[in-house]
Protein backbone atom coordinates (compact mmCIF):
# COMPACT_ATOMS: atom_id res chain seq x y z
CA UNK A 1 0.00 0.00 0.00
CA UNK A 2 2.92 2.25 0.98
CA UNK A 3 4.76 1.31 -2.49
CA UNK A 4 1.35 2.41 -4.16
CA UNK A 5 0.93 5.57 -2.94
CA UNK A 6 4.64 6.39 -3.35
CA UNK A 7 4.15 5.71 -7.11
CA UNK A 8 1.01 7.19 -7.73
CA UNK A 9 1.54 10.31 -5.21
CA UNK A 10 0.62 12.27 -8.03
CA UNK A 11 -3.35 11.71 -7.48
CA UNK A 12 -3.54 12.93 -4.96
CA UNK A 13 -2.17 16.60 -5.79
CA UNK A 14 -5.07 15.98 -8.40
CA UNK A 15 -7.34 16.61 -5.56
CA UNK A 16 -5.81 20.14 -4.60
CA UNK A 17 -7.00 21.15 -7.84
CA UNK A 18 -10.60 21.75 -7.74
CA UNK A 19 -10.10 23.07 -3.81
CA UNK A 20 -7.90 26.04 -5.56
CA UNK A 21 -10.80 26.56 -7.90
CA UNK A 22 -13.64 26.58 -5.15
CA UNK A 23 -11.85 28.79 -3.41
CA UNK A 24 -10.36 31.12 -6.27
CA UNK A 25 -14.69 31.33 -7.59
CA UNK A 26 -15.47 32.62 -4.23
CA UNK A 27 -12.78 35.34 -4.13
CA UNK A 28 -14.07 36.37 -7.41
CA UNK A 29 -17.68 36.54 -6.44
CA UNK A 30 -17.07 38.31 -3.14
CA UNK A 31 -19.10 42.05 -3.30
CA UNK A 32 -18.57 43.35 0.12
CA UNK A 33 -15.01 43.96 -0.06
CA UNK A 34 -13.10 47.28 -0.73
CA UNK A 35 -10.59 46.56 -3.08
CA UNK A 36 -7.32 48.00 -2.72
CA UNK A 37 -6.13 49.26 -6.53
CA UNK A 38 -2.67 48.02 -7.47
CA UNK A 39 -0.35 50.69 -9.20
CA UNK A 40 2.64 51.96 -9.69
CA UNK A 41 4.28 54.89 -12.65
CA UNK A 42 5.79 52.09 -15.01
CA UNK A 43 2.02 50.69 -15.41
CA UNK A 44 1.75 53.83 -17.25
CA UNK A 45 4.59 53.42 -19.15
CA UNK A 46 4.00 50.30 -20.85
CA UNK A 47 1.97 50.17 -23.79
CA UNK A 48 -0.81 48.15 -24.79
CA UNK A 49 0.39 45.23 -27.23
CA UNK A 50 -2.89 42.99 -28.49
CA UNK A 51 -0.02 40.39 -29.93
CA UNK A 52 0.97 39.08 -26.43
CA UNK A 53 -2.60 37.51 -26.09
CA UNK A 54 -0.51 34.77 -27.46
CA UNK A 55 1.98 33.63 -25.40
CA UNK A 56 -0.69 34.33 -23.06
CA UNK A 57 -2.46 31.93 -23.67
CA UNK A 58 0.45 29.48 -24.47
CA UNK A 59 0.66 29.43 -20.60
CA UNK A 60 -2.19 27.00 -20.21
CA UNK A 61 -0.50 24.31 -22.48
CA UNK A 62 2.65 25.40 -20.78
CA UNK A 63 1.49 24.81 -17.59
CA UNK A 64 -0.20 21.69 -18.36
CA UNK A 65 2.33 20.23 -20.90
CA UNK A 66 5.40 19.97 -18.17
CA UNK A 67 3.50 19.20 -15.12
CA UNK A 68 1.78 16.13 -17.95
CA UNK A 69 5.67 15.18 -18.42
CA UNK A 70 6.76 15.24 -14.51
CA UNK A 71 4.12 13.31 -14.19
CA UNK A 72 5.07 10.31 -16.47
CA UNK A 73 8.74 10.71 -16.46
CA UNK A 74 9.78 12.34 -13.61
CA UNK A 75 7.70 11.47 -10.28
CA UNK A 76 10.54 12.32 -8.04
CA UNK A 77 10.93 15.61 -9.21
CA UNK A 78 7.15 15.78 -9.60
CA UNK A 79 6.54 16.09 -6.12
CA UNK A 80 8.85 18.64 -5.15
CA UNK A 81 7.02 20.97 -8.32
CA UNK A 82 3.85 19.98 -6.88
CA UNK A 83 5.00 21.62 -3.44
CA UNK A 84 6.59 24.62 -5.28
CA UNK A 85 3.02 25.19 -7.44
CA UNK A 86 0.69 24.60 -4.52
CA UNK A 87 2.83 26.69 -1.89
CA UNK A 88 2.44 29.84 -3.69
CA UNK A 89 -1.22 29.22 -5.06
CA UNK A 90 -2.30 28.58 -1.03
CA UNK A 91 -0.35 31.88 -0.17
CA UNK A 92 -2.05 33.80 -3.31
CA UNK A 93 -5.35 33.06 -1.90
CA UNK A 94 -4.43 34.12 1.39
CA UNK A 95 -3.06 37.22 0.30
CA UNK A 96 -6.04 37.59 -1.73
CA UNK A 97 -8.66 37.24 1.23
CA UNK A 98 -6.66 39.45 3.41
CA UNK A 99 -5.72 42.21 1.06
CA UNK A 100 -8.69 41.86 -1.53
CA UNK A 101 -6.60 44.12 -4.47
CA UNK A 102 -7.66 44.64 -8.35
CA UNK A 103 -6.63 46.87 -11.56
CA UNK A 104 -7.95 49.52 -13.24
CA UNK A 105 -5.24 49.20 -16.43
CA UNK A 106 -7.32 47.63 -18.68
CA UNK A 107 -7.66 50.06 -22.01
CA UNK A 108 -11.10 51.54 -21.95
CA UNK A 109 -11.04 51.66 -25.84
CA UNK A 110 -8.40 49.24 -27.49
CA UNK A 111 -6.17 50.85 -30.26
CA UNK A 112 -6.46 48.57 -32.44
CA UNK A 113 -9.03 45.99 -34.13
CA UNK A 114 -7.73 42.90 -35.26
CA UNK A 115 -7.95 38.94 -34.72
CA UNK A 116 -5.63 39.29 -31.42
CA UNK A 117 -8.14 42.07 -29.95
CA UNK A 118 -11.09 39.96 -30.00
CA UNK A 119 -9.44 37.06 -28.27
CA UNK A 120 -8.33 39.88 -25.94
CA UNK A 121 -11.69 41.15 -25.58
CA UNK A 122 -12.53 37.27 -24.92
CA UNK A 123 -10.26 36.98 -22.40
CA UNK A 124 -10.98 40.40 -20.25
CA UNK A 125 -14.45 39.71 -20.80
CA UNK A 126 -14.22 36.71 -18.50
CA UNK A 127 -11.53 36.74 -16.59
CA UNK A 128 -12.19 40.36 -13.92
CA UNK A 129 -9.01 42.22 -12.75
CA UNK A 130 -9.39 41.04 -9.38
CA UNK A 131 -7.60 39.41 -6.99
CA UNK A 132 -4.41 39.59 -9.10
CA UNK A 133 -1.39 40.16 -6.69
CA UNK A 134 0.81 38.73 -6.63
CA UNK A 135 0.79 36.84 -10.34
CA UNK A 136 -0.12 33.58 -10.44
CA UNK A 137 0.38 33.51 -14.21
CA UNK A 138 3.97 34.69 -13.49
CA UNK A 139 4.45 32.71 -10.26
CA UNK A 140 3.45 29.14 -11.94
CA UNK A 141 5.56 30.21 -15.01
CA UNK A 142 8.64 30.66 -12.47
CA UNK A 143 7.99 26.96 -10.97
CA UNK A 144 7.63 25.15 -14.32
CA UNK A 145 10.29 27.15 -15.75
CA UNK A 146 12.82 26.23 -12.39
CA UNK A 147 11.52 22.73 -12.99
CA UNK A 148 12.44 22.47 -16.45
CA UNK A 149 15.81 23.85 -16.10
CA UNK A 150 17.45 21.94 -12.86
CA UNK A 151 15.60 18.62 -15.01
CA UNK A 152 18.87 16.41 -16.20
CA UNK A 153 17.28 15.44 -19.37
CA UNK A 154 16.44 19.47 -20.17
CA UNK A 155 20.06 20.06 -19.34
CA UNK A 156 21.71 18.25 -21.67
CA UNK A 157 20.00 20.90 -24.44
CA UNK A 158 21.42 24.18 -24.69
CA UNK A 159 18.34 24.46 -27.54
CA UNK A 160 15.66 23.26 -25.39
CA UNK A 161 16.49 25.51 -22.50
CA UNK A 162 17.29 28.69 -24.42
CA UNK A 163 13.54 28.21 -26.11
CA UNK A 164 12.19 27.67 -22.28
CA UNK A 165 13.40 30.88 -21.30
CA UNK A 166 12.30 32.60 -24.42
CA UNK A 167 8.72 31.40 -23.87
CA UNK A 168 8.46 32.10 -19.95
CA UNK A 169 10.22 35.85 -21.00
CA UNK A 170 7.05 36.28 -23.09
CA UNK A 171 4.63 34.80 -21.15
CA UNK A 172 5.81 37.26 -18.19
CA UNK A 173 5.71 40.43 -20.61
CA UNK A 174 2.29 39.53 -21.83
CA UNK A 175 0.99 39.83 -18.08
CA UNK A 176 1.85 43.52 -18.45
CA UNK A 177 1.58 44.38 -22.15
CA UNK A 178 -2.17 43.16 -21.79
CA UNK A 179 -2.72 44.97 -18.97
CA UNK A 180 -3.75 41.88 -17.20
CA UNK A 181 -1.16 42.81 -14.20
CA UNK A 182 0.77 45.28 -12.61
CA UNK A 183 4.49 45.69 -12.34
CA UNK A 184 3.94 45.39 -9.06
CA UNK A 185 2.10 42.40 -9.25
CA UNK A 186 4.88 40.76 -11.23
CA UNK A 187 7.66 41.33 -8.88
CA UNK A 188 5.57 39.64 -6.29
CA UNK A 189 5.88 36.63 -7.62
CA UNK A 190 9.18 36.95 -8.48
CA UNK A 191 9.50 37.23 -5.17
CA UNK A 192 7.23 35.04 -3.55
CA UNK A 193 9.08 32.32 -6.21
CA UNK A 194 12.44 32.89 -4.68
CA UNK A 195 11.26 32.47 -1.18
CA UNK A 196 9.47 29.25 -1.79
CA UNK A 197 12.38 27.78 -4.06
CA UNK A 198 14.62 28.12 -1.16
CA UNK A 199 12.24 26.23 1.09
CA UNK A 200 11.28 23.65 -1.34
CA UNK A 201 14.59 23.34 -3.24
CA UNK A 202 17.59 24.93 -1.50
CA UNK A 203 17.01 23.98 1.94
CA UNK A 204 16.16 20.57 2.06
CA UNK A 205 19.16 19.79 -0.16
CA UNK A 206 21.38 21.78 3.05
CA UNK A 207 20.15 19.60 5.32
CA UNK A 208 20.82 16.65 3.81
CA UNK A 209 23.90 17.69 3.17
CA UNK A 210 24.49 18.35 6.54
CA UNK A 211 23.40 15.21 7.84
CA UNK A 212 25.77 13.48 5.79
CA UNK A 213 28.26 15.57 7.34
CA UNK A 214 27.56 15.06 10.77
CA UNK A 215 26.97 11.31 10.17
CA UNK A 216 30.85 11.12 8.15
CA UNK A 217 31.74 12.81 11.15
CA UNK A 218 30.40 10.89 14.05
Amino acid sequence: MKTFFKKYSFALWVLYIPVYFICFIYLEKRTDVNFNYIHCMIDDKIPFMEAFIVPYLLWFAYIFVTVAYFVLFEQKEFNRLAWYLASGMTMFLIISYIYPNALDLRPDVYPRNNIFTDLVKNLQSTDTPTNVLPSIHVYNTLCVTTALLLNERFAKSTLRRILIIILSVLIILSTMFLKQHSVIDVISAFFMAVVFFVLIYVLPQYLSIEKKMNDTTD
